[in-house]
């Protein structure tokens, strides 16, 4: 079960940047060169979506020292998140979609 998330705009960059690639697994840089935030912003992002069961955390098998860099987390939606972010993202785009044209010019003058 997934719990409400408030959906600020860097809630929001997160998660469209999730459900761009739904099926991928995203590490801290590609999440954050996709959103546009910074490391101090992402993580506490992703820790409350981990929180919340929208986003699923597993860490790199891998050798650091053969690797020659730290193992990675990497970021992937739940399969029960990924309906209802799509739905919150569309809900968010319908709304600050830009009125058709003359429509504000109607309703001004009404």
């Amino acid at each position: 079960m997934i719990a409400e998330i408030r959906l600020t705009v860097p809630v929001v960059r997160v998660l469209a940047a999730l459900v761009d690639d739904p099926a991928g697994e995203h590490y801290g840089m590609t999440l954050m060169q996709a959103s546009g935030l910074p490391s101090g912003t992402l993580y506490p992002i992703l820790a409350r979506l981990k929180e919340a069961g929208w986003v699923e955390k597993r860490w790199e098998e891998i050798d650091p020292a053969a690797a020659g860099r730290p193992a990675r987390a990497y970021y992937r939606l739940t399969a029960a998140a990924l309906p209802t972010a799509r739905q919150r993202l569309a809900e968010l785009h319908e709304q600050t979609r830009p009125a058709p044209a003359g429509t504000a010019a109607k309703e001004a003058t009404a």
